[in-house]
């Protein structure tokens, strides 16, 4: 089962009362009436964290990770979260409203209920932006989207070219290894790709590094991304949906962190930035997903070699901030619980674990019965287990940085190897040699404003 409170299957399943079994079975997930109850579990981790942060001199949890974040301290992350909140709650209504009307131009005249929202938001977007996601797939085969894409965009940006070194043994057969080179023809690092799905292989997607970058011990990075792509069957291409094609480009930017790190010591090499700034690199490296001579050069029928049709890009772009109200709701109720849960003092522990996740949603005025929090707590293995304890928040907050630097190169030619040095050499090869922030001033010049993420997610 997927581990998150919304699943592909809803999408596409007609079954209205399979789409409501899986959907509530999703929100039970180690929870009450359940042999795989969480929840004492989860108020002594909660308590345990509380009674640490107070042993080092901190008020909470939440305050005491946040010292070393860019954030600062929840106060600061509470007050970007609130100028979203509002505006996010309000479209989400206005695509609630959309999906009923679509519920009711079929004929039927039932309310609509949130394990109606995927399936029936799919038919808006095709009736609205005659956007069909599946015909996208012949376009975005594997090999296409990563030599002609990914390493086509690194290439005009940084100079950098990507061998194919099948005679290296990596850790797995299907792991693919490419030996990175600099413009002027010097190494840089290897690169190593796992794209697909297999039993001894944990789900999601991530980069990680099996050499930090390090000139005091003379060491160049040797650099991984992982999907969990479903291989084809002998012979035949791996074709990828948009948001796979969309991950790939994300993990990479995680990649070129990595691997265009230039620093001495390698506890600040690569990515070993804040929790909240670290996701801000790969953001950015989604916009060249349809920058125009990137696309042209990679989305390209994997029989005919057709270029896709213009007229989905144009599509495409139009229906950017589609669905953008249920999206950011969900995310910040996920984002609003982290810190809920990692504000308390070791006094204030709760006994009802659904409650204190009402109570805590509520008072962002995100409590929408359509739009659940995209995790429960007794799921959210992000914030128990993976490291993002009072850091959830980290993917709006990073977001800020990135559409205010996509912003940047739209200004300043895009694509372009003037403007890939200057954030190559103000920002990627500095790791966590300096403040983060300071690092982004260096490269913008300025500090973020919230605008362009309000725009880009169509919340103004």
């Amino acid at each position: 089962m997927v581990n998150f409170t919304g699943n592909p299957l809803l999408e596409t399943m007609t079954n209205r009362a399979l789409r409501e079994k899986i959907f509530k079975n999703s929100l039970v997930k180690g929870g009450r009436n359940n042999e795989n109850d969480n929840r004492p579990v989860l108020l002594e981790m909660v308590k345990l964290r509380a009674e640490k942060a107070r042993l080092f001199g901190f008020e909470s949890h939440a305050h005491y990770v946040l010292t070393d974040r860019t954030a600062k301290n929840p106060k600061n992350v509470h007050e970007m979260l609130h100028k979203i909140a509002a505006p996010a709650r309000k479209n989400a209504e206005r695509e609630a409203a959309d999906i009923q009307a679509a519920i009711k131009a079929e004929g039927h005249d039932f309310e609509v209920k949130p394990w109606d929202w995927s399936l029936y938001t799919e038919k808006v977007r095709a009736e609205k932006y005659s956007i069909d996601v599946e015909a996208f797939k012949p376009y975005f085969e594997l090999n296409n989207v990563l030599f002609d894409g990914v390493f086509y965009a690194a290439n005009k940006l940084f100079g950098l070219s990507f061998v194919e070194r099948p005679d290296l043994e990596a850790y797995h057969p299907e792991a693919r290894v490419f030996e990175v080179f600099n413009e002027d023809g010097s190494k840089l690092a290897l690169f190593i790709g796992d794209f697909y799905t297999r039993d001894s292989k944990r789900g999601g997607a991530w980069m990680n590094t099996l050499v930090d970058q390090s000139h005091l011990l003379g060491q160049l990075p040797v650099v991984v991304n992982n999907l969990n792509i479903v291989k084809p069957p002998q012979g035949q291409p791996t074709l990828l949906s948009l948001d796979f094609t969309r991950t790939l480009f994300h993990e990479f930017g995680h990649a070129l962190h990595g691997m265009l790190s230039n620093v001495t010591y390698p506890r600040f090499s690569g990515t070993s930035t804040p929790r909240d700034f670290v996701e801000f690199p790969s953001q950015v490296n989604e916009m060249w997903i349809e920058w125009p001579a990137v696309l042209d050069n990679y989305a390209k029928h994997y029989e005919t070699g057709e270029r896709i049709p213009a007229e989905w890009i144009e599509n495409l772009n139009r229906a950017s901030t589609f669905n953008q109200g249920h999206d950011t709701v969900a995310y910040l109720a996920a984002s609003v619980l982290d810190l809920a849960w990692h504000e308390l003092t070791p006094e204030q522990i709760p006994t009802d674990v659904e409650d204190f996740e009402a109570k805590a949603i509520a008072k962002y005025g995100l409590d929408f019965d359509l739009v659940p929090t995209r995790y429960r707590s007794t799921y959210f293995s992000h914030i128990f287990s993976g490291g993002y304890s009072a850091g959830y928040y980290g993917y709006i907050w990073s977001e800020v940085l990135d559409a205010e630097t996509v912003e940047w190169f739209k200004n300043n030619g895009g694509l372009t190897r003037a403007n890939g040095d200057h954030f190559r050499n103000e920002l990627l090869s500095r790791g966590g040699t300096q403040d983060a922030l300071q690092l982004f001033r260096n490269f913008r010049g300025k500090d973020a404003q919230i605008e362009p993420l309000l725009k880009r997610r169509g919340l103004l």
